[in-house]
């Protein structure tokens, strides 16, 4: 497994268009997800020891940007054949473990995290209301360490962006695993 840090946020870059299912079947479009004051894009997976230790965290924070009219979909790129913990049915398991209100994705053909240029889980992408790149970094400062004190900076940056249409030029890298791509 290899750990890699996020790149530096391309600001004002669209976010790519795609049409998604979750494990159910039912399919999530770009438009579908977005919400009117901005949008947050999460590459995760299931097994990645950096995203179950965010995993509860993401979930109240992603409440809070719900119910601030930010949307959150969650896209999982792994190729879950040679990854058997990412699969859609654990998919599921996760999401509803860890109280996840957004819909969790699964990129069957990787194309959609290749076209964001999603590198490792979580990797993070804070959308304006136009849509346009806004924060490209961590959750928040506690990374795998427990929560207590910490700075939530990806909410932070998402209500700064939902009420400027900017978000911070300041931001600190997420560091996960390495997205599993097919050979």
């Amino acid at each position: 497994m290899a750990l890699l840090d996020t790149p530096l946020c391309n600001f004002g870059a669209a976010a790519p268009d795609f049409s998604l299912a979750e494990p159910d079947g039912r399919v999530h479009s770009l438009a579908d997800v977005a919400g009117p004051n901005g949008l947050l894009v999460a590459f995760v997976c299931n097994h990645c020891p950096y995203v179950v230790a965010v995993a509860d965290r993401l979930a109240n924070d992603a409440t809070e940007l719900q119910d601030n009219g930010i949307g959150v979909v969650a896209i999982m790129s792994n190729d879950y054949r040679d990854y058997a913990a990412d699969s859609p049915d654990n998919m599921r398991a996760f999401a509803a473990k860890h109280g996840w209100t957004f819909p969790y994705l699964v990129d069957e053909d990787q194309s959609v995290g290749q076209a964001y240029g999603a590198v490792c889980t979580p990797d993070f992408f804070g959308y304006n209301a136009a849509l346009e790149l806004q924060y490209r970094g961590r959750l928040d400062s506690a990374g795998m360490r427990p929560p207590e004190g910490r700075i939530r900076e990806l909410v932070d940056a998402m209500l700064e962006i939902s009420k400027t249409g900017e978000g911070p030029r300041d931001q600190t890298p997420s560091m996960g695993c390495s997205i599993k791509w097919r050979s």
